[in-house]
């Protein structure tokens, strides 16, 4: 199979570092470009010294490079729309960064403007290709535990704003100013923004959808924040299944301004697990379980370095077959809505006080 050239937008999200080694490594792709946000971002982009050029300006880079045939959107949550349609326009497939938006109009703007370009549009929410998450699936199809009665799913994380700035934007993450309940200063788009992945999880594990939502918010830990980072959320799913997530960033961290071992305090700087219990038993799920400790570099303290499965083999897999096959992905656009409609149910059963209905 020929290999897709590939190019990415913006390098300003959290995940961007990530595909520094994934596009290059992965012989299904070839990285021909980027281009940064700012001279920020590519200042910090040159540090990895990928060999692969880097642009100020979408515009240059497609004119330079003519024959790119996808695109990652590594930008923050409010960029995305005009991204697509500057992509739709000239027949790029995108790679999309988690949240599409959180804007229903915009995102229905989305998928019209995809279908009608006939491009592929991928949702990047790698732990559905996580091994780990695989195989639990597997179980659960084979009814190890018989029929499912609850889930609990935790996706903790450092606060990832003091390196990619727009994290903590009320207009940049979640798409607008909105206060999150009468009385309190902080506004949507903090850590619920940042963590979509277990409302994803649990709907691709049970084949249901969201039916009711409570959640409700902490107090900060990082009080200078303007947006929330503690929070739990519990419901029931549309065939009874009762869930509970805690999607915070409870982890802390060192503000550094480039992340890098050391970024973590203590234990370690993310966990997605997963416990499901159903009429005949039990799994537990530890997503980034095999892990090096350590004591010493860079700031002589504990750190943390990752040796997990690399989940985004798996999604550029499909990605690739999806574009060279003309396939739908998994977690497609129209997929993927009723997700970002069950974590706006968040924010409203936050403002209310009260569960909220969906569907």
């Amino acid at each position: 199979m020929k290999p897709v050239k590939i190019a990415m937008m913006s390098l300003t999200h959290g995940h961007t570092r990530k595909y520094y080694q994934t596009l290059r490594d992965n012989s299904k792709l070839d990285w021909v470009a980027s281009c940064a946000e700012d001279q920020t971002a590519k200042d910090v982009y040159e540090l990895y010294k990928t060999g692969v050029p880097c642009y100020l300006s979408a515009e240059e880079m497609f004119e330079k490079h003519p024959d790119i045939e996808a695109v990652v959107l590594a930008s923050a949550n409010s960029k995305h729309l005009e991204q697509v349609k500057f992509c739709a326009e000239r027949g790029i497939h995108i790679l999309s960064m988690k949240i599409p938006t959180f804007n229903m109009e915009e995102y229905d703007e989305m998928i019209r403007i995809c279908d009608k370009a006939g491009i592929v549009c991928q949702v990047e929410l790698e732990m559905h290709y996580n091994p780990v998450v695989i195989r639990l699936k597997k179980l659960l199809q084979d009814g190890v535990i018989g029929k499912i009665l609850s889930v609990q799913a935790t996706n903790i994380t450092l606060s990832p704003v003091w390196a990619f700035p727009w994290q903590g934007s009320p207009e940049a993450s979640f798409g607008s100013r909105v206060p999150l309940k009468s009385g309190d200063a902080r506004f949507r788009g903090g850590a619920l923004c940042d963590h979509p992945h277990i409302f994803d999880l649990v709907r691709w594990l049970t084949g249901a959808d969201f039916k009711t939502i409570y959640s409700a918010v902490a107090p900060n830990l990082r009080e200078d924040l303007e947006v929330e980072d503690m929070l739990l959320v519990n419901g029931k799913m549309s065939d009874g299944t009762a869930f509970l997530f805690d999607p915070s960033w409870s982890r802390m961290e060192e503000r550094l301004k480039v992340p890098g071992p050391g970024w973590e305090v203590f234990p370690k700087r993310m966990e997605v697990n997963l416990t499901i219990t159903g009429e005949k038993g039990v799994l537990v799920c530890d997503c980034f379980g095999p892990n090096v400790y350590h004591n010493g570099a860079p700031n002589d303290r504990y750190t943390v370095q990752y040796t997990y499965f690399d989940e985004w083999v798996g999604l550029i897999d499909e990605f690739v077959d999806c574009i060279r096959n003309h396939k739908e992905p998994m977690i497609n656009l129209k997929w993927h809505k009723q997700t970002i409609e069950a974590m706006n149910a968040c924010y409203e059963s936050i403002a209310e006080g009260s569960p909220v209905k969906l569907g």
